[in-house]
């Protein structure tokens, strides 16, 4: 479906969680329609943990401990693309900005 959009000239924002191994494999071949940006938003795994109870039925695949998600974060293989990046953390917010996350997600790279 990226693809696709992509290929129309439609402008697409992709949410996962993207682990690299499951995720570099079909974006890669994007770069060549897109500009693509990596915003990899983050908080530790009591934070997450907390939150699970806000919304009960996400993330069933980790178990109900803390522990289970600090081995589940542990394990998680970030994306890693050739792409620019940036790293926000939303344990209070969003660190950096809001502002400051469109501003490098419409920041148009060197050669583009």
């Amino acid at each position: 479906m990226l693809r696709l959009l992509l290929s129309r000239g439609v402008t697409v924002v992709a949410e996962a969680a993207f682990q690299d191994r499951v995720w570099r494999p079909g974006l890669e071949p994007l770069d060549e329609l897109a500009e693509l940006r990596v915003v990899q938003c983050h908080v530790d795994a009591t934070v997450a943990h907390a939150r699970r109870r806000l919304e009960p039925g996400a993330h069933a695949q980790v178990g109900d401990a803390v522990e289970d998600w600090e081995e589940a974060f542990a394990s998680f293989d970030r994306l890693s693309v050739a792409a620019p990046s940036i790293d926000v953390d939303t344990r209070d917010g969003y660190t950096p900005s809001i502002d400051e996350i469109i501003d490098f997600v419409n920041r148009a790279e060197p050669n583009g």
